[in-house]
């Protein structure tokens, strides 16, 4: 890039199956989504360009309103950046929508909350259409059991018994807004919003609620598990993917992504 070259930032709404990339975040030698888009910036710009997500999904997660924020050199019209990038990305990495923000937005640190949705598929027969989409948990669960538990999590808590390991983070603590588990037809989904998400913290959260709804665990314990602050507390990490970053919220709402958005 020139050192006095106009630069433009982008936010781009980004969706994505997670089921052949290790991952958001660049790898050596590994596919990402990471390394996807900003490929295919680089084939347009003919510059090298970093992009930053809302959230680093893990291998196998997927996407409905990942955000994504990137400086780009070239000033071309946002219709034009959306043609383009979809032209160039693989059929399994999708941008939604494109726009120009101001140059101080960015996809992690403007954002006021994140929404995931985990999709489990509670029916004795499993599925061959959605076996890279849904968990298949075969046997009954009770519904206001887990119900019950997820009004447990509410709140600003410590949240260090259900974060995987290993990681840097230093701060546990999680102000956790929604966590609703609601069942369709065979489908049961948990959609959980909070300020900020712990590793693996969605999924070992669904774990434990399994296990409440096979009657492994009281609702009540999920109180005693938080109080621990101790991953051995907690129950299983469900596998990823079930999971999906589903929106992102920002304090201008005008910088919002989610499946009800198509702007």
């Amino acid at each position: 890039m020139l050192v006095n070259e106009v630069m433009d930032t982008l936010k781009l709404i980004v969706e994505y199956d997670g089921t052949r990339y290790a991952g958001w975040q660049r790898q050596r030698d590994q596919p990402t989504i990471q390394a996807a888009i900003e490929h295919a910036l680089a084939r347009i710009t003919q510059s090298r360009i970093t992009v930053t997500a809302a959230g680093r999904t893990d291998a196998g997660v997927h996407a409905i309103g990942q955000v994504v924020s990137t400086r780009v050199p070239k000033s071309l019209p946002t219709d034009v950046w959306l043609r383009a990038l979809n032209s160039l990305l693989p059929a399994d990495i999708a941008i939604r929508h494109v726009e120009r923000v101001s140059e101080s937005f960015h996809a992690r640190y403007s954002a006021v909350s994140k929404v995931y949705q985990y999709k489990i598929l509670n029916r004795p027969t499993r599925s061959a259409l959605h076996r890279h989409r849904l968990w298949h948990l075969p046997g009954a669960l009770d519904l206001d059991a887990i119900q019950e538990a997820a009004r447990y999590f509410l709140g600003t808590q410590d949240c260090s018994s259900f974060q995987g390991s290993p990681t840097s983070n230093r701060n546990p603590l999680c102000t956790i807004t929604r966590c609703e588990v609601t069942r369709a037809g065979a489908q049961l989904i948990v959609v959980c919003e909070a300020d900020r998400f712990l590793k693996q913290m969605v999924r070992t959260m669904v774990g434990t609620l399994m296990e409440v709804g096979t009657g492994k665990r009281r609702p009540e314990e999920i109180l005693q598990i938080l109080a621990a602050k101790n991953r051995c507390a907690a129950g299983k990490t469900a596998p990823p993917h079930g999971l999906y970053l589903w929106k992102v919220t920002y304090r201008n709402t005008a910088l919002y992504s989610g499946p009800d958005s198509d702007r």
